[in-house]
């Protein structure tokens, strides 16, 4: 099994993985916000491609994808946001979340040459199959990027057959169905994630509704780091035009800031 990613997740804290959506509120914002994540403990950063059919997505994210479409944002323009976040000190590994038709368009040759280019450790494509994502799995190994698997609830078996091959961080999907804040997690999240870790080495991580700093504090004892979207993208929305001004621009960062901390103090308390 290949763990590898270029820029090292650590295994011994509890991991906070942002994600953000590129183009959203706006390109500058966006690295802007990399930056104030990082320096608020983030391990990983997962960047959003916009996409305008979003099956995984909820409401959330699909609002603030078709914003960031009308705003112009494309694949390859996500990708070179990267390169704008290392020039401003990003060093996180940061993973690029996309669904698979952008790719498919671009062509993989030149999107694998993007993503080494741009300086992208990994890739998250939440629209194949375990089946159907073996072939860019293995390219992701050849060109020495990391491949992030998704796991929901479903069998002992699959379960282990998906972390079995796990690179990076497993991503758990915390309930069936779309992305979303919830303010509650389904009482069968804690079974399921213990079923996942005993299958894997590499850090076990939940996605999908965290939202607050309870769940966080449940969550602790039993995987490894958590992933934060929708939550606070439903922020970033409130704040929208305060930071697309640059009068309020600061204010309005500090407010965001003050926000992440209240999900995630649990991690670093």
């Amino acid at each position: 099994m290949n763990t590898s990613i270029k820029r090292n997740i650590p295994t011994t804290n509890f991991l906070f993985i942002p994600f953000i959506m590129a183009g959203f509120p706006d390109e500058e914002t966006t690295v802007d916000l990399a930056v104030l994540l990082q320096n608020l403990g983030a391990s990983v950063i997962e960047l959003g491609v916009p996409y305008s059919d979003p099956l995984a997505d909820g409401p959330i994210i699909q609002g603030v994808a078709s914003k960031a479409l009308k705003n112009g944002m494309t694949l390859t323009r996500a990708m070179n946001l990267v390169s704008l976040m290392r020039k401003k000190g990003v060093h996180v590994p940061i993973i690029l979340f996309t669904y698979y038709n952008p790719v498919l368009k671009l062509g993989e040759e030149s999107f694998f040459a993007l993503m080494k280019q741009n300086d992208i450790d990994g890739l998250l494509v939440p629209d194949l199959p375990f089946e159907e994502s073996i072939m860019l799995r293995n390219k992701c190994r050849e060109e020495g990027l990391t491949y992030i698997s998704l796991v929901a609830p479903t069998s002992e078996a699959r379960i282990e057959m998906i972390a079995s091959v796990a690179d990076g961080f497993l991503y758990c999907v915390s309930s069936l169905g779309v992305t979303g804040v919830r303010q509650e997690l389904h009482e069968s999240i804690n079974p399921f994630l213990l079923s996942v870790k005993k299958h894997t080495n590499i850090p076990v991580a939940v996605g999908f509704g965290i939202s607050n700093a309870s769940q966080v504090t449940d969550l602790i004892p039993v995987c490894d780091g958590v992933i934060v979207g929708s939550a606070l993208l439903e922020k970033l929305s409130e704040l929208e035009s305060t930071l697309q001004n640059d009068e309020t621009k600061a204010d309005a960062l500090e407010e965001f800031k003050a926000f992440v901390q209240s999900i995630i103090f649990p991690i670093s308390s």
